[in-house]
């Protein structure tokens, strides 16, 4: 099998604190990966390592087949957004892209307008990034990540701070990348329900170890009988008993039956 990511036993220590122990993951080609954890697991730090932001104490880590440590040139086809996204507010969403494109080296600025009509941003392609929604803000990160054509893009909790149509439309997004060009796309978040609707496999990691690797074929329909506590969500019960030492839970994200 080929994997977009490969990664085995990575470590990250700051300070006095191990931050991540032991990580092993396999992201197939052309799959969606849902990263799940609670906030502080070690989710971010895990991506920062995958796309060379910080480095790792041990271990190994192929991306497209290529390993970190014999050089960086694979990143040029690799697409991210990690943390808040940073623009230039008062450029427009257009101008923007332009930047970015000459920053990359990017010639085709029809690339730009057809981007822009694939985030569902073509009417405000004109307007300053300054009037845009957070939802907005987080379809123009995926616009300007996907100008590249990239085979793998990595998402740091794209769905935070967004109301159920933004997330809604994201997810279709997300899926609608995947299926029509083929990218393999790594997701993080600390919402499982929402995940589960978009990821073909899900790896959970708790206090920067992984704890499982699971399928959402295996999961089955229990993701859909999570019962909600106060504000909390308890993993399926077919997860808990294969991997007993799985006890926390995930922020819990109402459905709603329109999204």
């Amino acid at each position: 099998m080929n994997y977009a990511i490969k990664a085995t036993n990575v470590c990250k220590t700051l300070g006095n604190k191990h931050i991540l122990s032991d990580i092993t993951i396999h992201v197939r080609q052309g799959a969606i990966y849902g990263f799940l954890g609670a906030n502080g697991a070690g989710k971010t730090s895990f991506l920062k390592i995958l796309m060379g932001l910080w480095n790792m104490d041990s271990g190994s880590v192929t991306l497209l087949e290529h390993n970190l440590k014999e050089g960086r040139q694979v990143y040029r086809y690799i697409g991210s957004i990690i943390e808040t996204p940073v623009f230039y507010l008062d450029f427009s969403a257009q101008k923007n892209l332009e930047i970015h494109c000459d920053y990359l080296d990017i010639n085709s600025y029809e690339k730009i307008h057809s981007t822009l009509q694939l985030v569902g941003l073509g009417k405000e392609a004109t307007k300053p990034v300054r009037e845009f929604s957070l939802g907005m803000k987080q379809r123009l990160a995926i616009g300007r990540a996907l100008l590249s054509d990239p085979k793998l893009l990595v998402l740091d909790e794209p769905i935070n701070g967004l109301d159920p149509h933004g997330i809604k439309f994201l997810r279709e997004l997300l899926c609608k990348v995947n299926r029509s060009l083929g990218t393999t796309i790594i997701i993080s978040s600390h919402i499982l329900d929402e995940v589960a609707k978009v990821a073909d496999v899900i790896g959970i990691i708790h206090q920067g170890k992984m704890l499982a690797e699971v399928s959402i074929e295996a999961v089955g329909k229990d993701i859909g009988d999570l019962e909600a506590v106060s504000v909390k969500l308890k993993l399926p019960q077919i997860i808990i008993e294969k991997y007993p030492t799985l006890k926390y839970t995930f922020t819990y994200y109402k459905k709603n039956s329109n999204t």
